[in-house]
């Protein structure tokens, strides 16, 4: 089969042998479509140290069960899935909690320490709990994000327990940030105000009707303009998924006292948390990767009409044309905000 390959100094498409089942709670996955995620430049650029060489890439996708290990009792041969993007046990302590980033016989490894999705065949394990069934009027593409950026969402907007017309902050609007202020309206948001420094993503925003205000934070100075919204107090909750140098400064700075600032964005450089200047905001601040728990009722919503992601994807390419959709997606190639892959 054909597989895209880091091998720590570039990447290439080459051929591999298939992936079979190794446990009994392993699948196999013919991929339909996979995402190039900034996730996956992390690695190439080195920012990702347990990153194995020679890793299949890729962590977003979705497709057919093809082959299935004897203890999977919740999924048949043809079932189409959606993938999470981290694998998780389901019984160790982290688990048990919720904290499925974190399970002590799992994490996110796919793509990383071991073989990715960015195949044509992909070994998943303990695919029954980190697999899900696409319901029968979801497409493929329809699905693609629900193991990753749109659960990233989800997970900025629960870590900022919103609470009914709350004022929420969305740093970034690129994919994680788009689809945080999907959920945050969900949740019960009353206000969002979208911050980047990309009118282009703030201009689909606010033509999505994702939120209600927008700023370019080299237009104007965020925090005077989210505190005219606020009466002064600051955002009830704010979600940093955008990463960049001065953003998780921009986070605490807007967020009113006694708040939640959730920061599910990568970083390239060490923050500083400048404690004696935040004194007296009594923050909370809440940060890490995402617990992608929710794949089922978010797929379920979008098989309501809740939730819709199909706007994300800016360009399709085949899989042998993966390493221009790597090259591309890296440029921004005309705005972009995701590839999809298809296979």
């Amino acid at each position: 089969m054909k597989a895209f390959v880091w091998n720590g100094n570039s990447i290439e498409l080459i051929e591999r042998q298939r992936p079979v089942t190794e446990n009994p709670r392993d699948a196999v996955i013919k991929v339909t479509y996979s995402s190039v995620c900034t996730s996956d430049l992390h690695i190439i650029k080195g920012f990702v140290p347990k990153a194995k060489k020679g890793i299949v890439l890729g962590h977003e996708f979705v497709g057919e069960v093809v082959e299935l290990g004897a203890e999977i009792k919740n999924l048949q041969i043809g079932d189409r899935v959606s993938a999470n993007c981290e694998t998780f046990c389901g019984e160790c302590y982290f688990c048990r909690h919720g904290f499925i980033n974190n399970c002590q016989n799992g994490g996110w490894e796919l793509g990383c320490t071991i073989d990715g999705c960015q195949a044509e065949y992909v070994r998943v394990p303990y695919a029954d709990t980190g697999l899900t069934k696409i319901p029968d009027n979801v497409s493929y593409k329809s699905a693609l994000f629900v193991g990753d950026i749109l659960s990233s969402g989800y997970f900025g907007a629960e870590l900022c327990e919103i609470k009914p017309d709350d004022t929420i902050a969305v740093i970034g609007a690129g994919p994680v940030g788009l689809c945080a202020m999907i959920c945050a309206k969900l949740l019960g948001a009353g206000k969002i105000i979208a911050i980047d420094i990309d009118d282009c993503r703030l201009d689909l925003a606010k033509k999505l009707n994702l939120t209600d205000y927008v700023f370019n934070a080299e237009k104007c100075v965020i925090e005077e303009e989210v505190n005219k919204l606020t009466l002064t107090r600051g955002a009830d909750g704010v979600i940093e998924a955008a990463g960049g140098k001065n953003t998780f400064e921009t986070a605490w700075k807007i967020a009113r006292p006694n708040s939640v600032v959730a920061v599910v964005a990568m970083y390239e450089e060490n923050q500083v948390l400048p404690l004696p200047e935040m004194y007296g905001k009594n923050l909370i601040f809440k940060t890490g990767g995402v617990d992608a728990i929710h794949c089922k009722e978010l797929l379920d919503m979008i098989s309501e009409g809740k939730i819709n992601t199909d706007f994300l994807i800016s360009a399709e390419y085949s899989f042998d044309n993966i390493l221009e959709a790597y090259r591309d997606f890296e440029l921004k190639k005309g705005g972009c905000l995701k590839f999809a892959i298809k296979y």
